[in-house]
């Protein structure tokens, strides 16, 4: 049984990282007898979650978790999807990785109304007297991260127009189709749904989610794909 190390339910969602709702999406889909438990980041092997053990074996990252399914357990996340598609497939999961996950990780740990609703929860098990000084050490270091990749460069309105880009390009390509690639689910759909339903999140309700709420067939998508992976309750909070 393949162990899947996530943050857990949290903000209305299977999980409030979409790398590990995507990690989990990709289990679902793969068949293989897994679970999923907290993890700690400190503990993880590259410093993130999610992680997973297979039969003793370590594998960290959400894409390698894909890639070790692929290869020691034959999964074919893309039946009948030509290497073309693949091809459109793989740019837009690492548009959703590469650039919208960091327009939305601006969003929630920057702002501030954002960050004391949401991420400051992470912290609450720490000792009081530690939390301030912890609190302001890792949005530093996210402040960092943000502006070392480019993002956290530009102002709050600038970062909510390159968002609303990529749901624009996202909503485009699916145009009417049932999942992203077609008319069956693949691996693009666990990364693309999954940052999706996180921007949509209603406990994080501001500009992000407007804009991808300005797109009925996104919003569609999301419901079809939730009714597939997520139908049971999470965490139902949205205030």
């Amino acid at each position: 049984m393949i162990t899947l190390r996530t943050f857990m339910p949290m903000f209305g969602l299977a999980d409030p990282s979409p790398f590990c709702m995507k990690a989990m999406a990709l289990l679902k889909m793969s068949g293989i007898e897994h679970e999923c438990v907290p993890g700690d980041p400190r503990q993880a092997p590259k410093g993130k979650i999610p992680w997973a053990s297979d039969d003793g074996e370590i594998i960290a990252d959400s894409t390698f978790i894909r890639l070790h399914l692929e290869r020691e357990h034959g999964i074919d996340f893309f039946p009948g999807v030509s290497v073309h598609d693949r091809a459109i497939g793989w740019a837009f999961e690492k548009m959703c990785e590469e650039h919208l996950y960091f327009c939305i990780l601006f969003d929630r740990w920057m702002i501030d109304a954002n960050f004391d609703k949401g991420p400051r929860r992470f912290f609450d098990q720490i000792p009081a007297l530690m939390r301030p000084m912890v609190l302001a050490m890792v949005r530093r270091d996210i402040r960092h991260t943000l502006k070392g990749q480019g993002i956290g460069r530009h102002g709050h309105e600038e970062i909510v127009e390159l968002a609303r880009h990529d749901f624009d390009a996202l909503a485009n390509f699916l145009g009417e189709k049932t999942y992203f690639l077609g008319d069956r689910l693949t691996g693009t759909d666990a990364v693309v749904h999954s940052f999706l339903a996180g921007a949509d999140a209603a406990f994080f309700d501001g500009p992000i989610r407007q804009a991808v709420r300005a797109h009925d067939n996104l919003i569609a998508y999301i419901d079809r794909v939730n009714a597939i992976w997520w139908p049971g309750p999470t965490d139902k909070e949205v205030a």
